[in-house]
C-alpha cells in the first residue's frame, strides 16, 4: 500500500517538475538565466548547454549577462541565442555577452499566458492519468484478493488526496506566473 502511494507522490512530482520547467521557458519582463537552458552552442563538436559553457547572471533585474569560461566561444554563443526561437538580441562588448529583455506588449503577455494555461493543464491531465492507473491498479489488487475493499477505499482516499495536492500546487504556480507575466 505504501509503496503505491510512494510511486504516486514520484510521478505526480515528475509532473510538477516538467511545468516548472515549462513555466521557466515562458519569458516574462524580468530577466531568468533559466530562460537559456535549453540554448545549445558547439563546443568543440559538442552541442552543450549555455550554462554549462559560461556564466550567467541577471544585470538590473532586465538583462543578462553571459561569461563564458573560453572566450572563443562568444561567436558561437551570440548565433545560438539569435537561432533559438526566444526573440533576444545578445550585444557583446568585450568578454561578455549581454542579452536585453524585451518588455512584452500587452499581445505577447495574452499569448504567453495562454500558453502557461496550457501548460497547467497538461500537467493536471498527467496528474489526472497517474491517479486513474493507481486507482485501476488498487482495483486490481482487490480483485486478486490482496486487499481488502476497505483497504482498496482507504487506498483510493490517500491517491485523491495527493492528487488534490498537487492540482493545488499547479493552480498556485500557475497563478504566479500569470501575475509574473502581467506585472510592468
Amino acid at each position: 500500500m505504501e509503496n503505491l502511494i510512494n510511486d504516486v507522490t514520484q510521478k505526480m512530482d515528475k509532473s510538477l517538475s516538467a511545468l516548472r520547467n515549462a513555466f521557466n521557458k515562458i519569458r516574462t519582463g524580468r530577466a531568468n538565466p533559466a530562460i537559456l537552458d535549453d540554448v545549445k552552442v558547439d563546443y568543440y563538436g559538442n552541442l552543450t548547454p549555455i550554462n554549462q559553457t559560461s556564466n550567467i547572471s541577471v544585470e538590473e533585474g532586465r538583462s543578462l549577462v553571459i561569461s563564458p569560461w573560453d572566450k572563443s566561444l562568444i561567436p558561437e554563443i551570440e548565433k545560438a541565442i539569435l537561432s533559438s526561437d526566444l526573440g533576444l538580441n545578445p550585444s557583446t562588448s568585450s568578454d561578455l555577452i549581454r542579452v536585453s529583455m524585451p518588455a512584452l506588449t500587452e499581445e505577447t503577455r495574452q499569448d504567453y499566458i495562454k500558453q502557461a494555461r496550457a501548460e497547467a493543464e497538461n500537467s493536471r491531465v498527467s496528474i489526472r492519468t497517474v491517479r486513474r492507473d493507481a486507482n485501476q491498479s488498487a482495483k486490481e489488487k482487490q480483485q486478486a484478493s490482496e486487499i481488502s475493499e476497505d483497504d482498496q477505499r482507504r487506498l483510493e482516499d490517500l491517491i485523491q488526496k495527493e492528487t488534490d495536492k498537487f492540482i493545488s500546487i499547479i493552480d498556485t504556480e500557475l497563478k504566479n506566473k500569470e501575475s509574473d507575466l502581467l506585472e510592468i
